[in-house]
């Protein structure tokens, strides 16, 4: 059921929400959380599906806000409020509410959301594109116990780490950092099998992807050992290599969806490591509400701590460089051998005789003799 109000309030809203509900036979209240999404008309589509999908695993009450930019100076100092009011069906296992800001309204977005609030429930505000830096000061992130954001739609991700970490406030999460929770979690139970020490990390995926540089910075953070960064055509994260004492331990997916697990003295496994949706990242964030102490430590360990100069040799490039150096090494030592001997069979040799003073020609000799005249 839908229900649609113009330049309306947020009493009318939530008496559109008892009349809707009222309608489908439904009147008491049965949801777990207030979900907030902010974000524009372009990704509202994206956004509401995923949610949606994920309140079948938590019922939650939706608001969606949309900032919508009004274009004259007059329609800009002119507050208004449109509201789109979805329950049953079309609201997935909760209720819904589209609320589109115009004029000054966007400067007050928080009183628009605050009446509209489950009462004694948990609030999570999510923001799909565009979150703020400082998400525990924003206005609706302050209403919030839990604060998602996704730095992967963010146009620098690796900048956006830094400042994401100088600004952390417990309750803050993102699902760069949800996407890797299988990598951490088949990474965990690798190292529990090997009793041995970890002397270094290789973490490779593709570019400007946030999700590999704080996979990069929760290994170095747990472990204490040099990571270096490598990159790779992806999609997302592609291998993970650690060298221990036990011998190597490698976590590699190539297709996105199914990764190899090889251990020194283990046969090889597959084990599934596919890239999940939207919708089951967000059903993973709404399952706990208290702050992620291990997010906020790999978080602040620093992105750029992975690209010091002193990361780059690292003991497995240095193998690698002496490798590649053994044969150029090889090269050199015998050319200067074969120098050495040439040198010995030079001074070894008998010298040269000296050559005689060739005779003057019989021309020389009449045009001297006429000079003497």
């Amino acid at each position: 059921m839908k229900i649609d109000l113009t330049e309306t309030t947020a009493s009318k809203v939530n008496k559109a929400l008892v009349q809707g509900r009222r309608s489908i036979g439904t009147p008491a209240i049965g949801m777990v959380l207030t979900l907030v999404i902010v974000t524009d008309e372009e990704n509202a589509y994206d956004a509401l599906k995923a949610a949606n999908e994920a309140s079948r695993e938590h019922p939650s009450r939706t608001l969606v806000v949309i900032k919508r930019v009004s274009r004259s100076p007059r329609d800009r100092a002119k507050a208004r409020l449109d509201a789109e009011v979805r329950v049953g069906a079309d609201a997935g296992t909760g209720e819904t509410v589209v609320l589109r800001l115009y004029g000054e309204a966007i400067n007050h977005a928080q009183s628009v959301v605050l009446p509209l609030l489950l009462p004694d429930a948990p609030v999570v505000v999510w923001w799909p594109v565009n979150a703020p830096v400082d998400a525990a000061r924003d206005p609706l992130g302050a209403l919030a116990q839990r604060r998602v954001t996704d730095m992967y739609s963010a146009e620098n991700p690796i900048r956006e780490l830094a400042e994401r970490a100088e600004a952390y406030s417990p309750g803050d999460t993102d699902l760069s950092w949800t996407r890797i929770t299988p990598w951490r979690s088949m990474l965990a139970a690798a190292l529990d099998q090997l009793p041995c020490e970890v002397a270094e990390v290789e973490v490779e995926g593709e570019e400007f992807n946030p999700s590999v540089e704080l996979l990069g910075m929760w290994l170095a953070d747990r472990l204490n050992v040099p990571v270096r960064r490598l990159l790779s055509a992806g999609p997302g994260l592609t291998a993970v290599r650690m060298e221990t004492d036990c011998g190597p331990v490698a976590l590699d997916r190539a297709d996105g969806s199914l990764a190899t697990l090889a251990m020194q003295g283990q046969p090889d496994r597959n084990v599934a490591l596919k890239r999940r949706e939207t919708a089951e990242l967000l059903a993973e964030e709404l399952r706990r509400l208290d702050p992620d102490d291990t997010y906020a430590s790999a978080l602040k360990y620093g992105v750029d701590r992975l690209g010091e100069p002193q990361r780059a040799q690292t003991p497995l490039a240095a193998k690698a460089a002496q490798s590649s150096d053994e044969p150029a090494d090889a090269a050199d030592a015998a050319g200067a051998a074969d120098a050495a001997d040439a040198t010995s069979e030079a001074s070894e040799a008998p010298a040269p005789k000296a050559k005689a003073p060739a005779k003057k020609s019989a021309s020389k000799k009449a045009a001297s003799k006429a000079a003497s005249e």
